[in-house]
């Protein structure tokens, strides 16, 4: 009797994991498949130029900030209708009085903001004491370096009615095999969260920098933002007022990659502790978000669900590996997910990181699901703390 109620065990546990991977497999392969087959119409330029206020947090970013500053002041983009601020977070005073001498706003907080949410909302109370007019907030991050039509891209979205927008982040380094598997996690995530969702009519994800709001909303709901998954918080109160994020997958911004294993590891970190924590404040809603058939909102939620993509490589694979010797019938439909997810992994990544160094650096997956699942025990109270990742 025992051992009959140990295998009716085993078999639907299997049976549970298998459904939670399969639905994840699928997922994936839906939004790749749809990035990969399906094409986004560039928006018309615009004559009318819209007042845009770029903002950028600077933690520390001594190193790489200069670049960041000078790839905005050369935008093609009139004069007259952008201003940049940069929000100065425990700069030195050598960057600051360089700073000050470029035609730009330098916010200098008194003390550390602690988190790239709090620099958002101390920027916000900056322009509304100097009650200057703007249309659209741009967000970037302080190693972001973006190409000379960047603003106008960004204003002709806004001019065909677009009210919060995702710009195409990708790799400005690929100097380490840690950068490399970062560029290829950031692709994947463009195909599928980005790309693949607005081909089928559903919001984009944010990607945390390189995202432009309509201003009046950008102000209200900044000063709400509550931990250090701020692009997570923002997405929820996009979804909540049924405002899709749009995806401009030709505007590029150049991203610094994480090149040293400790920071990728603390990055993922705090990543996985975002999602989490995301997830349980917004699944909290998501019966009323069915009862009204919000789409956006129910498909945001199902997303969170879902693993990062090394772990569930990871699991999926150990458990096909495992089955293999306890039963090989069994296995065989772990076995076939696992090759499913793999080829629509591939099916999201880029032509330029198909080469020999980026196949050396896949060799490091095994080790770094292993680091990967490990954080998935570190994560208590991360979400409400800011982990800096050291650029530059």
């Amino acid at each position: 009797m025992g051992a009959e109620i140990l295998k009716l065990f085993y078999v639907v546990t299997e049976w549970i994991l298998f459904g939670y991977a399969t639905f994840c497999v699928l997922y994936v392969i839906l939004f790749s498949l749809a990035a990969r087959f399906g094409r986004l119409k560039p928006y018309r330029e615009s004559v009318h130029k819209r007042r845009i206020i770029v903002i950028i947090p600077a933690y520390r970013e001594d190193k790489v900030i200069f670049d960041s500053v000078k790839s905005i002041l050369k935008q093609s983009y009139l004069e007259r209708s952008f201003r940049l601020l940069v929000v100065s977070d425990t700069m030195t005073k050598e960057t600051n009085a360089r700073l000050h001498k470029m035609d730009l706003e330098l916010l200098m907080l008194e003390s550390p903001a602690d988190s790239k949410a709090n620099a958002m909302i101390n920027a916000v109370e900056y322009l509304n004491l100097k009650s200057e007019v703007y249309d659209i907030a741009v967000v970037l991050d302080s190693d972001n370096v973006v190409g000379e039509n960047f603003l106008n891209d960004v204003n002709s979205a806004f001019e065909a009615g677009v009210f919060a927008l995702q710009c195409h982040r990708t790799a400005k380094n690929l100097n380490s095999d840690i950068a490399v598997l970062d560029s290829i996690s950031e692709e994947i995530n463009n195909s599928i969260f980005r790309k693949g969702h607005v081909c089928l009519g559903l919001s984009s994800a944010l990607a945390g920098s390189g995202m432009a709001f309509d201003y009046k909303w950008f102000c209200r709901h900044v000063l709400l933002l509550r931990t250090a998954g701020e692009d997570k918080e923002m997405e929820l109160m996009l979804l909540k007022e049924r405002i899709p994020v749009r995806y401009l997958d030709y505007t590029l911004v150049y991203d610094h990659k994480t090149d040293k294993a400790d920071a990728f590891y603390g990055q993922r970190r705090r990543w996985i502790a975002a999602q989490f924590g995301s997830l349980k404040r917004g699944i909290k809603e998501l019966p009323e978000a069915i009862a009204c058939r919000n789409l956006d909102y129910i498909d945001k939620i199902l997303q969170w669900m879902i693993l990062p993509r090394v772990l569930l490589l990871g699991f999926i694979g150990f458990v096909a590996f495992v089955l293999t010797f306890i039963s090989y019938t069994h296995s065989l439909k772990w076995w076939l997910i696992l090759i499913l997810l793999i080829s629509s992994l591939t099916l999201s990544i880029p032509g330029f990181l198909w080469n020999v160094r980026s196949f050396n650096a896949v060799k490091k997956l095994p080790l770094i699901f292993i680091l990967m699942f490990a954080n998935l025990f570190r994560i208590k109270g991360v979400n409400k703390k800011y982990i800096h990742t050291e650029k530059g």
